[in-house]
């Protein structure tokens, strides 16, 4: 799924309007009708006490065009209008005389932080927060802030229409308490890339997306910056095995780390990659390292450095189809000449990772020495290292792009949402859970996506499959084992399952929709 920036967003409002012959009021129905369904399906009549919060630009008559739909259908409907400012979209006065019609209560005006003290919301009521949208340019008022945390103190639920109010798209809010907190966000036709940032991300507790019916060919051939990756995404790339294949189809992965103490860095890694797929594993390791792994792994393969306790030689006469580098290999001063030495010659595309990416923190010239679409998968620490300190999410995503364009490289920013930047373009994953935040996940993240390669997978292709992969296994297997049980050694054993996922449908429950325009109300049955 495409994630669209702000300008795109309303280029392709304009053009749905031009192309299906609506106006921008129809297009504001259409998005409002599909915030109501949401609500209505949900709550199919209840009579909790909902708030509508509406500002005056057009998230604001998105609101009140959701507030006429629910007092039409009967709901219990308190409607306000956070009066801040003295412009007034066009859209925004057309529902706000639409709602006179359906209501002899009018939306109260709210003009400052008097005007909503006296206004009762208990915990158990719903917020509907319509006040700013994406359109936002300005600081947010004192006393619309105060309102802001009046809906956090109240508890009640706050449902965001599109984006939480005061927040930005596309950069980190400069007063952290001047944006709601929205327990869900409705966001219209693509999610936001704030979504998924971790400064920003604690303003939605979940997020949907609702289709508006945005022009399909805009959709479709409008090229966008960041990407979002779930299974739609990852299944095209997904190569099937023929029934006479063999193991040297699928490449021969080498695994360089270790060190005395972290064997077990270079076991999970290996292991990982055999289960992802790779035809074969050697691992390269310490003398100390040989035991460990004949014995824990003997699907594997091993070769040992001269040294007993460290890495200080890399050779080997094998000819490996990808080489991953760095977990557990330490950075004493001999594994880092061994590692610059090695790459003088190599040609062989790596993967590096964990004090591998420290080597080249300490070292940046080795940076120009690596083959290009070398993949480096640093967390925030080592990609600290190689980049420079940030000022915020979105001055990390600008230096790592600019880091990644200069030397050609994938750079994997794990985290709750982990970010693959290639080529100025951001690929934002949706799987994974807390319980990845265990020693070793990241070791089991090298190793598949190295056995990803191995197979003959393109480096952006492989780093992005092997990175959902990862997730999803871990999202399978939480169920049984919760966060806080889940090891690293478990993600590994989830990968079969994580494969056999990619091809089961979801369940296709029957679902009460309502369909309807300003003048008619009909009822059809539809599938969700």
């Amino acid at each position: 799924m495409k994630i669209f920036s702000k300008e795109q967003i309303y280029a392709g409002d304009k053009l749905t309007a031009e192309k299906q012959k609506i106006s921008s009021t129809d297009l504001m129905e259409r998005a409002g009708i599909q915030i109501f369904n949401w609500l209505h399906m949900r709550m199919q009549g209840a009579q909790v006490p909902i708030h509508v919060f509406c500002g005056i630009g057009n998230n604001g008559g998105d609101g009140l065009v959701v507030a006429r739909h629910l007092i039409s259908h009967g709901y219990n409907v308190k409607t306000y209008v956070v009066n801040c400012s003295t412009k007034r979209s066009k859209d925004f006065l057309i529902n706000y005389d639409r709602i006179k019609n359906v209501s002899n209560d009018w939306p109260k005006l709210l003009s400052c932080q008097e005007d909503f003290e006296e206004i009762v919301v208990d915990e158990k009521d719903i917020i509907i927060d319509a006040i700013f949208g994406i359109g936002i340019n300005r600081p947010v008022d004192d006393w619309v802030k105060a309102l802001f945390n009046h809906f956090k103190t109240t508890k009640a639920y706050t449902v965001s229409i599109d984006i939480p109010s005061g927040l930005h798209t596309d950069q980190v809010p400069e007063d952290k308490e001047a944006v709601v907190n929205a327990g869900y966000t409705l966001s219209f036709q693509t999610p936001k890339l704030v979504f998924f940032l971790p400064e920003t991300a604690r303003y939605t507790t979940q997020w949907e997306v609702l289709d508006i019916g945005i022009d399909p060919e805009f959709l479709f051939t409008t090229p966008t910056e960041a990407q979002l990756i779930g299974k739609n995404e990852v299944l095209p790339i997904y190569k099937p095995r023929e029934k006479y294949s063999h193991k040297g189809i699928y490449g021969h992965s080498l695994v360089i780390g270790g060190s005395y103490g972290k064997i077990g860095a270079v076991t999970l890694a290996s292991r990982a990659a055999l289960s992802i797929g790779a035809g074969k594993v050697t691992a390269y390791v310490p003398k100390c390292g040989y035991t460990v792994l004949q014995t824990a792994l003997p699907e594997v393969m091993v070769i040992t450095d001269p040294e007993e306790e460290k890495i200080t030689n890399i050779s080997f006469d094998i000819a490996p189809t990808v080489i991953g580098f760095g977990v557990g290999v330490g950075t004493d001063a001999k594994t880092i000449a061994a590692f610059e030495a090695f790459l003088k010659t190599n040609k062989t595309p790596l993967v590096i990772d964990a004090d591998g990416l420290n080597i080249l923190a300490k070292k940046k010239a080795l940076l120009k020495a690596l083959p290009e679409q070398t993949i480096l998968t640093p967390h925030p620490k080592e990609l600290e290292g190689l980049v420079g300190k940030w000022k915020d999410d979105f001055d990390k995503l600008k230096k790592t792009k600019a880091f990644a364009k200069k030397y050609k490289l994938i750079v994997v920013i794990k985290g709750a949402n982990t970010i693959t930047i290639f080529e100025d373009k951001l690929y934002v994953n949706t799987t994974g859970n807390p319980g990845l935040a265990t020693a070793g996940s990241g070791d089991v993240l090298t190793g598949m996506i190295t056995g990803m390669l191995s197979q003959g997978y393109a480096p952006l292709a492989g780093t992005i499959f092997a990175i959902y992969l990862h997730g999803r296994s871990a999202d399978l297997l939480i169920e049984n084992l919760g966060y806080q049980s889940l090891i690293a050694s478990h993600v590994i054993e989830g990968i079969g399952e994580a494969y056999i996922d990619l091809f089961k449908q979801p369940e296709q429950p029957q679902v009460e929709e309502v369909d309807e325009d300003s003048d008619k109300k009909t009822k059809t049955r539809t599938k969700h």
